[in-house]
């Protein structure tokens, strides 16, 4: 363990203070149970549009529901949208990068392929896939792992490409190594840096396009909190009650603003260039 907190990205201050702000809002969002006993999806007309107060700590809706449960629980549903997007994206992404980078064959179809969803607008796509097969987490999760896989696998196969012109690779190749465990063995562990960073904005993008989606109407069902879903409520009677939308947006501002302050650290920490542009 104190192996692990030497490295050197944890000293770097932009790591240090995305993570904390991220983690802080992962345990708000885990915590909700015991941080609030209302049920969030619970309306009580005579408590709607109430400001906020000791009572009600980010005032109600226009059902009564209470605004500061809705947000930590529309939290979780957020949070688990984008890890899962991150996950999906970038397991789908790597293994077409290193096929398309190492396979010279298969590079040109696979990449033009890959061009032609890029081709795509994402919240276009997205619309689109939700319109059709409905509004569900699933279908959300997929419609915005879709456009974000086409990145993932050209950031790969440009560390492929790289890498399988190396010494080490090609004596590899002339011992007469499997394939499979030359890209395992030689060509993978060069993707984990990228590919960590590319994940912290895979993140940050995924609960921007859900909240997109939610605020559109394309995204989950209205009776499932979510940050998107709760500024998209909100958004009529904004003018009479504005922390309706003020306060899940500020959840949804500071969660990006970690994300991505986190994803530049690890990006100077780990990608040895940016070392040497910053005199490391």
């Amino acid at each position: 363990m104190r192996t692990l907190f030497r490295h050197p990205a944890f000293s770097n201050p932009s790591v240090l203070i995305g993570g904390g702000i991220l983690l802080l809002l992962l345990a708000i969002t885990l915590l909700a149970p015991m941080l609030t006993d209302v049920d969030p999806t619970a309306i009580a007309p005579r408590y709607r549009l109430k400001p906020p107060s000791d009572q009600f700590l980010l005032g109600t809706d226009s059902l009564g529901r209470d605004i500061w449960t809705r947000v930590v629980y529309g939290g979780r549903v957020s949070l688990l949208v984008s890890a899962c997007v991150s996950v999906i994206a970038i397991s789908i992404g790597l293994l077409i990068g290193l096929v398309a980078g190492y396979i010279r064959w298969l590079d040109g179809p696979v990449m033009r392929a890959m061009d032609g969803l890029m081709a795509i607008p994402g919240i276009l796509l997205a619309i689109a896939l939700v319109s059709l097969s409905g509004a569900n987490l699933v279908t959300v999760i997929v419609a915005i792992v879709v456009p974000e896989i086409p990145r993932v696998a050209r950031l790969v196969r440009g560390v492929v490409l790289s890498i399988r012109e190396e010494p080490y690779v090609e004596a590899a190749i002339g011992l007469g190594t499997p394939t499979p465990k030359i890209l395992i063995q030689h060509i993978l562990p060069n993707t984990i840096a990228p590919l960590i960073v590319q994940g912290t904005y895979i993140c940050a993008s995924a609960i921007l396009v859900e909240a997109i989606l939610s605020f559109l109407g394309a995204g989950l069902p209205s009776e499932i909190p979510t940050w998107g879903n709760i500024i998209a409520e909100g958004r009529a009677v904004f003018q009479r009650a504005p922390w309706i939308i003020l306060f899940p947006g500020g959840f949804l501002a500071c969660t990006i603003l970690a994300v991505n302050i986190l994803g530049d650290g690890l990006r100077d920490t780990l990608d040895p260039r940016m070392k040497k542009r910053l005199g490391a």
